[in-house]
């Protein structure tokens, strides 16, 4: 608010004295007379300026006519215009008649001293000489301050503008932060009952293993309770993740589930999406190891290429037709879109009749 009143007493001000300055430059221009009353006339003009512009400015704020205004309101600021220049025109040919402001005097007058009592005013007042005065100084006066208002008008046309270009700025901020927020929350851990019922069973038969699944798991749930909270995480974290995942997996599945992994030194500390991974291998897990007998061979793959970071899990099985379409690699696909703006790729494909392929690729984040 402050800092708005500087910028337009500053304006206001620079404005008026420029404005002043102009007739100073035609007046030298065209070689007229710059005498003390003359001066004296354009610091009144100055001043009065300042004082009836502002309270202009005071009545568009006092009846709501600030813009940026409805058309249909447009009379009523030149209805206002017009009384204000009105109202300077009437104040600027008061004091130049009352203190005899002239050019040229009649014979016998003199410069009118500061301090007049009303007799005196009322006594040397030249009504005709006033009239004219004012009617000029209207005529003049009047497109002064519709230039004034056009100014004004601008300035905070373009100050509602960009106020209103900030506002949806956050707006799109907070709808893709819950965007975000809303995927995440989906795709958090959909193996938790599986998890549970294979811990329960293992309280029995090992204690000793049950009690390190249950922290694996307690890994897999804080890792996506952090995923409200960060949007990226290092490839290294994610891959802990995606260890204790496969680790809960192998109480089930036992000697069935068989994992390897290629990655390369140089990409461990790349950004990835936290939780991004672990959907690709939970996703490679329930329509190739849960649907098909036999063993199952998941192969996880991170490297560079051709300037960006490729990573892709390998999974024994067939692609089903509803597979590519499911909701937690629906949701991949959403926030890949919404961090990368397009950026990044994401496909699953069979790449051979007994082998599906989700191929991620992501520009290279430290």
């Amino acid at each position: 608010m402050f800092k708005n009143k500087s910028y337009f007493w500053a304006c206001q001000i620079g404005g008026w004295v420029t404005y002043a300055l102009t007739i100073l430059f035609f007046s030298y221009f065209l070689q007229r007379e710059l005498n003390a009353l003359f001066l004296e006339r354009i610091f009144l003009g100055i001043s009065l300026g300042v004082l009836v512009s502002h309270l202009l400015r005071k009545a568009l704020i006092k009846i709501n006519l600030r813009p940026p205004t409805s058309s249909n309101q447009l009379w009523k600021i030149l209805l206002l215009i017009l009384i204000f220049a009105s109202l300077y025109s009437f104040l600027n040919s008061s004091f130049v008649e009352i203190f005899k402001l002239y050019d040229v005097r009649k014979e016998g007058e003199i410069k009118t001293p500061f301090v007049l009592s009303w007799d005196q005013i009322v006594q040397n007042w030249d009504g005709e000489r006033f009239n004219k005065r004012f009617l000029f100084s209207i005529i003049l006066d009047t497109p002064i301050f519709l230039v004034w208002m056009s100014i004004y008008v601008l300035w905070h046309y373009i100050e509602f503008t960009n106020a209103e270009a900030l506002k949806k700025l956050k707006l799109e901020s907070l709808i893709k932060e819950l965007e975000l927020k809303t995927i995440k929350s989906q795709i958090n851990p959909h193996f938790i009952f599986n998890a549970l019922n294979s811990i329960r069973a293992l309280v029995d038969e090992d204690p000793e293993r049950a009690r390190k699944a249950i922290t694996e798991l307690s890994n897999i749930l804080r890792s996506s309770i952090q995923v409200d909270k960060v949007e990226i995480t290092s490839l290294k974290k994610e891959l802990a993740i995606v260890k204790d995942y496969l680790a809960l997996e192998y109480i089930r599945f036992a000697d069935r589930l068989k994992v390897e992994y290629e990655i390369d030194d140089a990409v461990s500390h790349f950004a990835i999406p936290p939780m991004m991974l672990q959907t690709l291998v939970e996703n490679a897990i329930k329509h190739g190891l849960s649907k098909q007998p036999g063993d199952c061979l998941i192969k996880i793959i991170a490297k560079i290429e051709e300037g960006k970071m490729l990573i892709m899990v390998e999974n024994s099985g067939k692609l089903e037709a509803t597979e590519n379409d499911g909701f937690g690699l629906q949701s991949t696909r959403d926030r890949l879109n919404i961090l990368y703006s397009g950026e990044a790729e994401f496909d699953i494909y069979q790449c051979q009749p007994n082998q599906v392929t989700a191929k991620l690729t992501i520009p290279i984040q430290h």
